[in-house]
């Protein structure tokens, strides 16, 4: 998993509430177990008309968001099924970060352990980045993890919160096999002691 540290990209905004997986990727497309070449099925629904042509309206269709690495959404992002696709979809299009007010609990724990940073700011702070991000070209945002705090295009900042824990495992690039993995000494010192004390097991 790539490490995640500092992110600077264009900002698309989608202030829509309660997103949920289906419309982040599509049933059609859950066919497959493979993480990469599903950012062409993210929000297909609304990316694509009926016969397959790009819809220019939606956001990530117009120029200046076909390279997003930030999405700035609305409310309870992430909500309904638990599809893991759904950050794989938001993965491979290029996006890493996603900032909202709130995430479901599921979709927001598998962001974490595919390299992407959920971001829960206040319906204050949601605003100023909406505003932000609805600028175009020009809606460059600036994501510090370490020091967690959001840079805007004007220089203005804001700080968020985030647990410790999975913030660390974002800077390492940690997935949960790796992060075990550091555990590792500990695991083998307690199965050997395990193993003389209890040879019956």
């Amino acid at each position: 998993m790539d490490k995640f540290t500092q992110l600077t990209g264009v900002a698309a905004p989608l202030p829509v509430v309660n997103i949920d997986t289906d419309m982040i990727i599509p049933k059609d497309y859950l066919k497959t177990i493979k993480r990469t070449g599903l950012g062409k099925g993210l929000f297909a629904e609304s990316r694509y008309n009926q016969d397959g042509s790009e819809n220019p309206d939606f956001i990530l269709n117009k120029p200046a968001y076909r390279n997003s690495k930030i999405l700035v959404a609305g409310d309870n992002f992430g909500c309904g099924s638990s599809r893991e696709h759904a950050p794989w979809a938001l993965l491979d299009f290029g996006i890493r970060c996603v900032i909202s007010t709130s995430f479901a609990d599921i979709f927001y724990n598998n962001c974490f352990k595919n390299g992407i940073l959920p971001i829960i700011v206040s319906p204050e702070d949601l605003e100023k980045l909406l505003d932000d991000a609805d600028r175009g070209s020009n809606a460059v945002i600036s994501i510090d993890l370490e020091a967690q705090k959001i840079t805007g295009p004007d220089g203005g900042s804001l700080h968020f919160d985030i647990d410790p824990g999975r913030r660390q495992i974002l800077l390492e690039g940690l997935d949960d096999i790796a992060s075990t993995l550091k555990s590792d000494a500990v695991i083998s010192s307690f199965e050997d002691k395990n193993s003389t004390e209890r040879p019956w097991l």
